[in-house]
C-alpha cells in the first residue's frame, strides 16, 4: 500500500510543480478569473490531495478526493489541447493546441495518480470492515 501511496502522491507532486511553475505566464490569459489563477489552484489542490494520501491512506474519501484532483487536471488539459471551448462564464478561452515538456510531464503525472487514487479507492473499500450493520 505504501508504494500506491508513494506513487499517487508523486504524480500529484508533479502535478503541483508543473503549474507553479507555469502560473506565472498565463497569468495574463483571462480577465475575470485568469488561467495563472486556475493553474495555482489546481496546485493548491494536488498539494491538499498528497498530503493526505501520505497521511490519512486508510479513508476511501480520500483517495476519491485524490481521484477528482487528477481526473479533472487530466481532462481539462486534454480537454483544452484538442478543443476549443472559449471563455465559459469568467473562465478563460485556454485552448493551447500544442504539447510542450512541462504540459506532457504534467498529464502524465496526472494520469498516474488518476490511476493510483482509483486502485487505492477500491483496495480500501475491498478490505474495509463495517463498523456497524443496520
Amino acid at each position: 500500500m505504501w508504494l500506491l501511496r508513494l506513487l499517487t502522491a508523486a504524480g500529484l507532486a508533479v502535478d503541483v510543480y508543473v503549474h507553479v511553475a507555469l502560473a506565472d505566464a498565463y497569468d495574463s490569459v483571462g480577465t475575470v478569473i485568469s488561467q495563472g489563477t486556475l493553474f495555482r489552484a489546481q496546485a493548491a489542490a494536488a498539494a491538499l490531495a498528497a498530503v493526505l494520501v501520505l497521511v490519512s491512506a486508510r479513508n476511501r474519501w480520500v483517495w476519491a478526493f485524490a481521484f477528482l484532483v487528477a481526473a479533472s487536471a487530466l481532462g481539462a488539459v486534454l480537454l483544452y489541447r484538442y478543443v476549443d471551448v472559449g471563455s465559459l462564464g469568467p473562465l478563460p478561452n485556454m485552448h493551447e493546441p500544442l504539447w510542450y515538456p512541462k504540459k506532457t510531464a504534467s498529464a502524465v503525472a496526472e494520469a498516474v495518480a488518476m490511476v493510483g487514487a482509483a486502485v487505492g479507492f477500491v483496495t480500501v473499500s475491498r478490505y474495509r470492515t463495517p463498523s456497524r450493520r443496520a
